[in-house]
């Protein structure tokens, strides 16, 4: 990130705001930060049949789209006229104020580089990548060293915090109910940041910035301050 520990734990709508508009489309984004307390949006990418980067958490389109179809059989143009933008668009309507935590869904390398590089910069200003997938990181830092980048995971074991450490993360982003005292001690004493994901309560928003964590993914009531 690197993140400003002065400041207070970043909101961030997970998959924009989708009380108003579905997940991941340019509308839920455009409504998260209409949100005074949201600090930004996080946001799944992977690619089309056509190899553009686009914003779709799902392999297929049938949750969200109603179109039984997969994302990696269509081509970008063919995704916008559903609704799913390319990591382009995306970076072209949000502005530059929002962080951002680019969720790789799969490895991808260069084309993910290339655009989120003429959209915030060769330092990624403002914004992280993250992912579940150890191989979508080291490839992306293959390409972008000095990139920060966050270890998505689902508990602050030691070897979780081990592997990011490995991969040269800057960061852990961990499921909330993995975050107390004892495990958020370990993820500093390693040198990482460390982010959770996804809260919907404010009051569980309150208890993990006490915590000192950086960054919140945060859905309905937890997004509005």
């Amino acid at each position: 990130m690197r993140a400003d520990r002065t400041r207070r734990t970043l909101r961030l709508a997970h998959r924009g705001d989708h009380r108003h508009a579905p997940e991941n489309t340019l509308a839920a984004f455009a409504a998260a930060m209409r949100i005074p307390a949201c600090d930004g949006i996080e946001f799944d990418v992977q690619l089309s049949r056509d190899g553009a980067p686009i914003v779709l958490h799902d392999e297929t389109l049938e949750r969200v789209q109603g179109i039984a179809a997969a994302a990696a059989d269509l081509s970008a143009a063919e995704l916008e006229q559903h609704g799913v933008p390319t990591l382009a668009a995306v970076l072209a309507a949000v502005e530059h104020r929002a962080f951002l935590d680019v969720e790789l869904k799969v490895p991808i390398g260069r084309p993910v580089v290339e655009v989120l590089a003429a959209g915030r910069g060769p330092e990624l200003a403002n914004a992280v990548v993250s992912s579940f997938e150890p191989e979508a990181i080291r490839r992306l830092r293959g390409l972008a060293p000095r990139w920060p980048t966050w270890l998505n995971a689902e508990d602050l074991a030691t070897s979780t915090i081990r592997l990011a450490v490995e991969l040269g993360c800057s960061g852990i982003s961990a499921e909330w109910r993995s975050i107390d005292d004892a495990s958020a001690m370990r993820v500093a004493r390693a040198g990482l940041e460390l982010a959770a994901w996804t809260v919907t309560r404010r009051p569980t928003y309150v208890r993990l910035s006490e915590l000192g964590v950086v960054a919140v993914c945060a859905e309905g009531p937890a997004l509005d301050g």
